[in-house]
C-alpha cells in the first residue's frame, strides 16, 4: 500500500529505531520514498542498515541507554517523526512464548520487558526532546493487538502480552506529557497486522493468505494511519487498518 505524503510546509526529518527488521526496514524505505522527506535516520544494533540518498544509518543498543543517548545526540533535532520498530516475541534462546503460567520464569519475563518496554522507554527519553515544537510531530512504537487487555480472549503468551500492554500504557503516559509542550504532536502505538517476518515465521500456521502482509504493505498502511491521526487521538493503539484497538 502506498500512502500519500501529507502536505506539509517543510522538509521532514525522520528516525527509525529498528530499521534492520522487516517492518522497520520497510518503514525507513517508505519514508525515504516520500518527496517531502529529506532525511531518514535508520538505526540498528550494528548500524548496517541500507544507506545512500536519504537513508542515514546509525548504531544503537536497545539495552544500553548510553548508546541511545549518543545516537539521539548525533541525529539532533528537530525531528518530525520517530518510529520504534523493535520487539521480541521469543527469548534469545528461542524459548516461548509461554502457553501456560507453568512456563513463566523471571529471566524470560525480564528479557522481553527489556526489549519490548524498557528499550522503547529509553528511546523516548532521549528522542522526544528532539521532536519539532512548531508543527506536527509523530512518535510511534510498534505494539501488538495481543497487548490489549480488553481484547484478550485466548490468554497465553504471558510475557509478550504483558510487555506490550506495558508499552501501550507507557506511550499513553508519554502522550499526556508531550501534549503540554508539543500541542500538535501525536504519540501512539501501532498494531502492524501479521507480517511475514522472522518474528512471526514460527507462528504463521493457520493465518489466511490474505491476512499475511508483506513488510512493505504493512509499513505503507501504518504510515497512512499515522498521516491521518490528530492530536486528539494521541495515546491510542491503532491497527494497520486505522481502527483503534481498546487497551
Amino acid at each position: 500500500m502506498n500512502s500519500p505524503s501529507p502536505a506539509l510546509p517543510h522538509a521532514l526529518r525522520c528516525a527509525v529505531f529498528g530499521a534492520s527488521g522487516g517492518i522497520g526496514g520497510a518503514l525507513a524505505a517508505a519514508l525515504a520514498g516520500r518527496a517531502n522527506v529529506v532525511e531518514v535516520h535508520a538505526g540498528s544494533r550494528r548500524g548496517e542498515t541500507p544507506s545512500g540518498g536519504k537513508l542515514l544509518p546509525f548504531a544503537f543498543d536497545l539495552q544500553h541507554e548510553a548508546s541511545i543517548a549518543a545516537a539521539c545526540a548525533a541525529i539532533g533535532g528537530p525531528l518530525d517523526m520517530v518510529l520504534i520498530a523493535t520487539g521480541r516475541l521469543t527469548r534469545a534462546d528461542g524459548a516461548g512464548p509461554e502457553k501456560s503460567y507453568r512456563a513463566l520464569c523471571a529471566e524470560g519475563m525480564a528479557e522481553l520487558f527489556a526489549v519490548n518496554t524498557i528499550g522503547p522507554a529509553l528511546i523516548a527519553k532521549h528522542a522526544l526532546p528532539l521532536l519539532r515544537r512548531d508543527g506536527r510531530a509523530v512518535f510511534a512504537a510498534l505494539s501488538a493487538r495481543v497487548g490489549s487487555i480488553a481484547d484478550n480472549r485466548l490468554g497465553g503468551w504471558h510475557a509478550y502480552r504483558a510487555s506490550k500492554a506495558a508499552l501501550n500504557m507507557l506511550v499513553k503516559n508519554l502522550a499526556l506529557e508531550l501534549a503540554r509542550t508539543h500541542p500538535l504532536a501525536v504519540a501512539v502505538t501501532l498494531h502492524p497486522g501479521t507480517v511475514d517476518s522472522a518474528l512471526s515465521a514460527p507462528f504463521q500456521r493457520g493465518v489466511a493468505a490474505e491476512r499475511m502482509f508483506t513488510p512493505a504493505y504493512s509499513a505503507g498502511a501504518l504510515l497512512g494511519v499515522l498521516d491521518g491521526l490528530t492530536p486528539s487521538q494521541s495515546g491510542g493503539l491503532f491497527a494497520w487498518d486505522g481502527v483503534q484497538v481498546p487497551f
